[in-house]
């Protein structure tokens, strides 16, 4: 068995203005690893996923709503979000974050 490691998380590429990008650091029949990086204004609409994930945000803000709830996201900020919650994430400023899922764990 071995382990994953991602030597960095730095965006590379800017988002295309309103938009926002992502790439798959890690997939396997556990947990996924996406990094996204969004341009200003950018969002993620109101949806929800059927296992468990957390979001880490690397650098940026946005808002970040779980559920009923909205919160201001910045840097070091990190969400735990249980399977069918409804999410959204709006970049105030260019946003990098780490969506991680935890597909082992369907209920």
């Amino acid at each position: 068995m071995t382990g994953v490691f991602i030597p960095s998380v730095d965006p590379g590429t800017e988002a295309p203005a309103g938009r926002f990008l992502s790439r798959t650091l890690h997939n396997d029949d556990h947990t996924r690893i996406v990094q996204f990086t969004f341009a200003p204004g950018a969002e993620l609409a109101a949806h929800s996923a059927p296992f468990p994930a957390s979001i880490y945000v690397v650098s940026g803000e946005g808002e970040l709503q779980l559920g009923e709830h909205s919160h201001i996201a910045t840097a070091g900020s990190l969400a735990q979000m249980p399977p069918g919650l409804l999410h959204a994430i709006r970049a105030r400023t260019e946003l990098v974050m780490l969506l991680i899922m935890n597909k082992g764990a369907r209920p």
